[in-house]
């Protein structure tokens, strides 16, 4: 469940389309590791903000870190550019240069994807419908479904789950053949309750009259001084980051041998890498940027 007190979820949509947009397309353009180990820090330290440290460690564990280490073994297996040679293996040489990219490579993947899960978190659907409907309503209906879509199904599949325990057909006990057998029929029941909810939603907007006529929409957006002061501090941070990059400090090379912008590092360096921590951190520390606002504002 998501933190209540969580002061960034709570600003103005506008400012966490653009944030999340800036980092994640910045995050999926640049390779340089330092850029790709404090986009991943931060995103780390808002999903423990969102959802608690207990449960986004053992999200992470579970299901990123297996993916994270498949990725980076894959890579230096069967890519063999790079000049180093560590070892020979019978798909052909294995480089130091595809080791390291193919563990950033995955530190990229998993990066994204946690970022992608604190969008998720936090852009619910009323949020996407204020900034898409009057520009595309179709596109933000279609957007606010496929948000809808996924937490539904993860509920109707546990109701399904637990109907089938109650008739006796508990599959954890199962062995293997068993346990695809009934995930099969699981998956056959859920796809039969998608396919006649879809036809009951289009039937439902059919019938109130969905398209006959010019949408109006109602919001309980507005801007606030602390959406203007959060804006103009991610605004800032993310333009010193933007002109840090352009000189030089995001650029990565790993074939045929590894050069990295920034190393050895530097003041400006330095100084980039901490700016752009900064930046990335601030969904994290917004809380304490509105406690300075009311401050200063007392």
């Amino acid at each position: 469940m998501r933190n209540r007190e969580d002061v960034f979820s709570q600003c103005h949509p506008a400012i966490l389309f653009l944030y999340f947009c800036a980092v994640i397309i910045t995050t999926m353009l640049i390779s340089h590791p330092a850029v790709l180990l404090c986009s991943f820090a931060g995103a780390l330290c808002y999903q423990c903000r969102l959802t608690g440290i207990r449960k986004t460690l053992h999200r992470q564990c579970l299901y990123f870190l297996p993916a994270f280490l498949l990725v980076a073994l894959i890579n230096p297996a069967f890519n063999h550019y790079g000049v180093t040679v560590l070892f020979y293996l019978k798909t052909g040489p294995v480089t130091l240069e595809a080791v390291v990219y193919g563990i950033v490579l995955s530190g990229m993947l998993w990066t994204a994807l946690l970022w992608f899960s604190n969008v998720n978190e936090v852009m619910t659907t009323d949020k996407f419908a204020y900034l898409f409907g009057r520009l595309s309503p179709a596109l933000s209906l279609v957007l606010s479904m496929v948000f809808r879509l996924v937490p539904r199904y993860k509920k109707r599949l546990a109701d399904i789950r637990t109907g089938q325990k109650c008739l006796g057909k508990d599959s954890s006990s199962l062995h293997l053949p068993g346990r695809i057998r009934s995930g099969a029929a699981e998956l056959s029941m859920l796809m039969t309750w998608a396919l006649e909810n879809g036809i009951d939603t289009a039937d439902s907007m059919k019938a109130r009259g969905y398209g006959t006529a010019k949408r109006t929409s109602y919001s309980i957006f507005v801007w606030r001084r602390q959406d203007k002061w959060i804006l103009s501090i991610a605004g800032v941070l993310f333009g010193l980051c933007l002109l840090g990059f352009c000189k030089g400090n995001a650029f990565a090379q790993y074939n045929p041998q590894i050069l990295l912008g920034g190393f050895p590092l530097s003041a400006e360096s330095i100084f980039v890498y901490g700016i752009w921590l900064l930046f990335v951190l601030l969904p994290a520390g917004a809380d304490r940027i509105d406690k300075w606002i009311r401050e200063v504002s007392a």
